[in-house]
């Protein structure tokens, strides 16, 4: 009996997670379609760093899922453009450990919780919410920060202009070491960006 009742626990919760990412997703489309980019480009650069089959697959998922604190901030600032106020930015911050919280409650997603908890950590140790630096931070981490950060840069914007494959890599470049680790990032650039493996999602 506990046993079943523990099964149907843990079925009621991932259901419960499905659900909060479809709403997520139903007030935010274009929330969506980053997530399922960000999901691709760490599946692909897990391949390229050659993971196993089993941790591409998790670091997938963990791609897919990075945003879904995001389902307790203010959907206004969500699709805000222009730059935050201090408090909104310190609310915005806020969507990571949102995010851990959901899914370490379910056994399923428990492994990836804590990816998603660091993935705006920056090697240098100025990322949030822990300021953790290098190797305190999981590597799964840092792929989806190297992957959120790239489709958030080649995302279409009406208030910027689009930039080039070039500026985008020389960009990456830029913040390698600090925000971004450099092996990840130069994998991801060599491997993927200049072969022109990534074929955007739209």
């Amino acid at each position: 009996m506990y046993r079943n009742k523990l099964a149907e626990s843990t079925t009621m919760r991932n259901e419960t997670i499905k659900l909060i990412t479809k709403t997520l997703y139903q007030k935010n489309k274009r929330e969506q379609l980053h997530c399922e980019r960000v999901a691709k480009l760490c599946e692909l650069i897990g391949n390229a760093l050659k993971m196993s089959t089993d941790s591409v697959r998790e670091l997938k998922m963990a791609g897919l899922l990075h945003d879904i604190g995001k389902i307790g901030i203010d959907e206004a600032l969500l699709t805000k453009r222009g730059k935050f106020s201090d408090a909104e930015w310190a609310d915005m911050k806020r969507h990571p450990e949102i995010g851990y919280h959901i899914l370490r409650s379910v056994n399923e997603f428990a492994p990836i919780a804590e990816y998603v908890l660091h993935h705006h950590e920056r090697v240098d140790g100025t990322g949030y919410p822990r300021r953790l630096s290098d190797n305190d931070i999981p590597m799964q981490s840092k792929i989806i920060s190297v992957a959120d950060a790239y489709d958030a840069m080649t995302s279409h914007r009406s208030y910027r202009d689009d930039l080039s494959l070039s500026e985008v890599i020389a960009e990456l470049k830029r913040n390698a070491g600090t925000q971004f680790d450099a092996e990840i990032l130069r994998v991801f650039i060599e491997q993927i960006l200049k072969q022109r493996i990534w074929r955007r999602m739209d």
